[in-house]
């Protein structure tokens, strides 16, 4: 029997993506311009015919944003009314799921084939990682789910569980009989374990799952969106402007003279670039957005409505919806001795594993002329800069 529903937790509060998701929910953070919940629903068609949304935190944003409907698959809605946990918000969707289903992380990103994979059997995802310590460690017996651990500190494998399910209705009541976890949640890998008992689970092994914990890991997401850009350019370009790679222009764009975009980028509509501006690859920007004369632009994620002053520099760095960064801004995004950049998250500071990352910027910031960030800063959202300002440390309301 073919899954022929997908359902999709997107009820949690993320605290650890900060300050994106102060005011959003995570499912609809920006990638390559569109939101991660998008690119989901996106590799869905043609695999199910409904998504079944569970929705919490900020709920309104998400049915506003999706509708009744995306492309082919009908949309429906449950609510998870208290947050306890992604055993509960399943619970949640017991009298629409179906036989048989799909259960995905609404935060993290699949691709079509691992998900077309895994539907053709009860299966769970799976992925190699460094450090499997940090993630649910998935146990087999050859092709066969044997367990799930939860951070284990002596990893039995390197495989780690990427929250990608395949399902029947049997997982409902092994989940009301599973107790509270030590957070006082329903753990949905609980009731996984349990079923794994006395059910043959595939493990489905891919080699690309991005798991967005963090507001840097969107920069990886964004890159690997952007390397399948195709060549698409609507906008209007003036004399003298060079597009290199796979480019993507939205209608109603301007493109100035001078402006040097290096794909593999994306730019959205009506916005106005340059002149003399670079955008290098791994860009993406935002609808409405404006780019200055002698902006550089590197690998970073700029979302709606922002606009970049002439003679700034932004590199590797997620800029939310609605800043406005005044003239010769600066965002460092490399340490002096090289080594990786740190970035404090709920009060520890954090090896972000990257040597190149800038800043994440929050929502409707407003940044003063000649500012320098250090790398891995964070601005809260309506956060201001005086002129000249030399920013140390995150600035949080």
């Amino acid at each position: 029997m073919k899954a022929g529903k997908a359902v999709i937790l997107c009820a949690g509060k993320s605290t650890r993506t900060y300050p994106l998701t102060i005011n959003r929910p995570k499912p609809l953070l920006k990638a390559a311009n569109k939101t991660i919940l998008e690119w989901n629903l996106g590799q869905l068609q043609g695999i199910v015919s409904e998504a079944v949304l569970v929705t919490g935190f900020r709920e309104e944003m998400i049915k506003e944003r999706i509708g009744k409907r995306y492309g082919k698959l009908k949309i429906t809605y449950v609510g998870q009314a208290e947050p306890l946990g992604t055993g509960h918000a399943l619970l949640q969707a017991e009298k629409c799921a179906g036989e048989k289903f799909i259960v995905m992380m609404g935060d993290n990103f699949y691709r079509r084939e691992d998900i077309a994979k895994c539907a053709k059997d009860l299966a769970v995802l799976a992925m190699k990682a460094e450090n499997p310590d940090d993630y649910g460690v998935i146990e087999k017996n050859g092709n066969a789910l044997s367990g799930i651990s939860e951070k284990p500190e002596k990893p039995k494998s390197d495989l780690v569980n990427c929250g990608l399910y395949v399902l029947n209705s049997e997982i409902f009541s092994l989940l009301k009989k599973a107790g509270r976890s030590r957070r006082g949640e329903i753990e949905l890998t609980d009731a996984v374990n349990a079923f794994a008992g006395h059910k043959y689970v595939r493990v489905v092994e891919t080699q690309k799952c991005f798991m967005i914990t963090y507001p840097w890991d969107l920069l990886s997401l964004n890159e690997f969106l952007l390397s399948q850009t195709k060549r698409n350019i609507r906008g209007t370009k003036e004399a003298n402007v060079m597009l290199k790679g796979r480019i993507s222009v939205g209608k109603g764009t301007l493109l100035r003279s001078g402006t040097y975009i290096e794909g593999p980028a994306a730019i959205g509509e009506n916005c106005d670039i340059g002149p003399n501006c670079y955008i290098r690859s791994g860009t993406s920007v935002g609808d409405g957005c404006r780019i200055g004369n002698s902006v550089e632009v590197k690998n970073s994620i700029v979302m709606d409505n922002t606009s970049i002053g002439h003679h700034a520099y932004v590199g590797d760095s997620v800029i939310d919806e609605n800043v406005n960064f005044g003239a010769g801004t600066k965002i460092a995004n490399l340490r002096h001795d090289e080594a990786n950049v740190k970035s404090m998250i709920k009060g520890v500071l954090l090896d972000t594993n990257r040597r190149k990352f800038g800043s994440v910027i929050g929502r409707g910031a407003r940044v003063g002329i000649n500012t320098s960030i250090y790398p891995g800063r964070k601005l809260w959202p309506g956060t201001t800069t005086l002129p000249g300002e030399i920013v140390k440390y995150d600035k949080e309301k």
